[in-house]
């Protein structure tokens, strides 16, 4: 597994680079070749290239990506390494080594017949060109089970996923000489100034009443990116302000989604156009409870320590998955740290383990798939 874990990390599969992308989807279609003994289909679309194994009448999902959010040639200064028990590199946790872990659990039963394997290209950037194939794919399944990495080093599984929306707000005003005319100005950076208090204030407008009983807590609305004007000498004709939101139900993402196109410029003579919209529902805990029930069963049955899930704010293709009515349980790759950062790593000793419990997750699932009800 750590052999097989290296040649994934040392093939570097930047989402924005296709090129690395298809490469990598080489390196991973190789790997599921030798161990299943079946070639992926290779889906392209727009450029991005998608890996899925469909084996008999498919009943179970296997949800994995092989991009990762490190540019090509992060390898030079974070490259793989294996010591005291930690393996490291980019991509390493989020999510090579849940991909290995998925080929190694489905390999160690007599047959992956029943099983649909979906591994994309795209889930750094919100899977926009391998939805439909997820979504298609849920639906015809009675479980999913998602091998993103577990929370950092606790284990825990993900029970529970805040849907996201991404909006950006654009505020067009009217250029003037800074220094000779400025009255003339249409001041887009003091508008934008006043839409960023304005979408702060829009988390506690959606309010506590939206989380009532959640396990997700209440939806979030965060200003991030701002941007204006064009020299400093100018007023701003043109600013830009770009607007995450989390959010633990899909009547939250509707109120926020209102509320966000709802938004009015306070500068007069400024405009207001707002982009984007609703990006992944939430994967709310019902779709993940009977799942999350056999999975501990079959911790204790396997001896190992009992399992926990968590509810988190951070989006991904379960979030897909559950909203297409297929139970899903996620969380169930690699255990580690870092995500994303410096710091990301792999708890080695815990990789045969979780890769246990994945193999009876599948097989007790596709053998009995009237006891998984979830969210259908």
């Amino acid at each position: 597994m750590l052999d097989d874990l290296r040649e994934l990390v040392l093939c570097e599969s930047f989402s924005a680079d296709h090129a690395a992308v298809a490469r990598s989807a080489e390196a991973v279609a190789a790997l599921g070749t030798r161990l299943l003994g079946t070639e992926p289909e290779t889906i392209v679309i727009d450029g991005v290239t998608h890996l899925r194994w469909r084996f008999g009448a498919p009943s179970v999902l296997l949800v994995g990506h092989h991009d990762t959010v490190w540019p090509m040639g992060s390898l030079q200064d974070h490259p793989w390494s294996l010591a005291d028990g930690i393996a490291r590199g980019p991509g390493v946790l989020d999510m090579k080594a849940g991909l290995v872990q998925l080929f190694h659990a489905l390999a160690a039963l007599p047959s992956p017949d029943g099983v649909c394997v979906l591994v994309n290209g795209d889930e750094e950037v919100g899977s926009p060109t391998s939805r439909q194939l997820i979504e298609e794919s849920a639906r015809d399944a009675v479980a999913a089970f998602v091998l993103e990495a577990a929370v950092d080093d606790t284990g825990a599984l993900k029970i529970a996923r805040k849907g996201t929306s991404r909006y950006e707000v654009v505020v067009h005003g009217r250029a003037a000489h800074a220094g000779q005319e400025p009255h003339k100005g249409i001041n887009a950076a003091v508008e934008a100034a006043h839409q960023v208090l304005a979408i702060a204030g829009l988390g506690v407008a959606t309010g506590a009443a939206d989380a009532s009983g959640s396990l997700l807590g209440p939806a979030t609305v965060t200003p991030t990116l701002v941007s204006a004007g064009s020299s400093r000498n100018t007023v701003p004709a043109l600013a830009r302000v770009s607007v995450d939101v989390r959010v633990p139900t899909p009547a939250a993402q509707d109120r926020v989604d209102e509320l966000v196109r709802g938004l009015t410029a306070r500068t007069p003579g400024a405009r207001l156009e707002v982009l984007g919209g609703g990006q992944r529902p939430p994967m709310e805990p019902e779709s993940s409870a009977e799942l999350f029930a056999l999975a501990s069963r079959i911790a204790a049955e396997l001896g190992q320590e009992p399992l926990r899930g968590l509810a988190v704010g951070g989006a991904s293709d379960g979030n897909y998955t559950a909203a297409a009515g297929c139970p899903t349980l996620d969380g169930l790759g690699a255990v580690g740290g870092g995500a994303h950062a410096d710091t990301e790593h792999v708890e080695v000793a815990r990789m045969v383990p979780r890769t246990r419990l994945l193999a009876q997750l599948i097989a007790r699932t596709r053998q009995r798939p009237d006891r998984v009800s979830g969210g259908r």
